[in-house]
């Protein structure tokens, strides 16, 4: 069975999400906070150690126009980490609006008014790895 993890970076945390290729569905796991500009890696370990994904997708955010936004740069610098330090396939895909949807569906919900940014990240990498899942055939 196919695991993968998703990421939806961001230069102060990291959403993560696990999901799988068989049912091409994913859930929201956590959202590491970044120490002095880098990301968790001591966390980001850990999770790849227990879920032993075949692969990874990181969110690459773009503009309305289809312009990648100007920190985009570190968003391809972590996607190149990743590959570098577990040596797995990296999938980077555009993930626009993918944070506004995952704030809508989480404030739709009985009792979440002001859903938590850390709820946000991790729902918006769900989301993230669900679309990558949704284009493989």
């Amino acid at each position: 069975m196919s695991v993968l993890l998703g990421f939806d970076f961001g230069p102060r945390k990291i959403g993560i999400a696990v999901g799988q290729l068989l049912t091409r569905s994913a859930t929201p796991l956590t959202t590491l906070r970044s120490r002095n500009q880098q990301p968790d890696w001591v966390g980001i370990t850990a999770l790849i150690t227990d879920w032993q994904p075949t692969a990874l997708v990181v969110g690459l955010p773009f503009n309305m126009d289809d312009t990648e936004v100007n920190w985009s740069p570190l968003v391809h610098r972590f996607a190149r980490q990743l590959h570098g330090r577990y040596r797995l396939p990296v999938h980077l895909i555009d993930e626009r609006l993918t944070s506004l949807d995952a704030r809508q569906q989480l404030s739709a919900r009985p009792g979440h008014h002001s859903p938590s940014r850390e709820a946000v990240d991790a729902l918006a990498a769900a989301l993230i790895l669900e679309t990558w899942l949704c284009d493989q055939s």
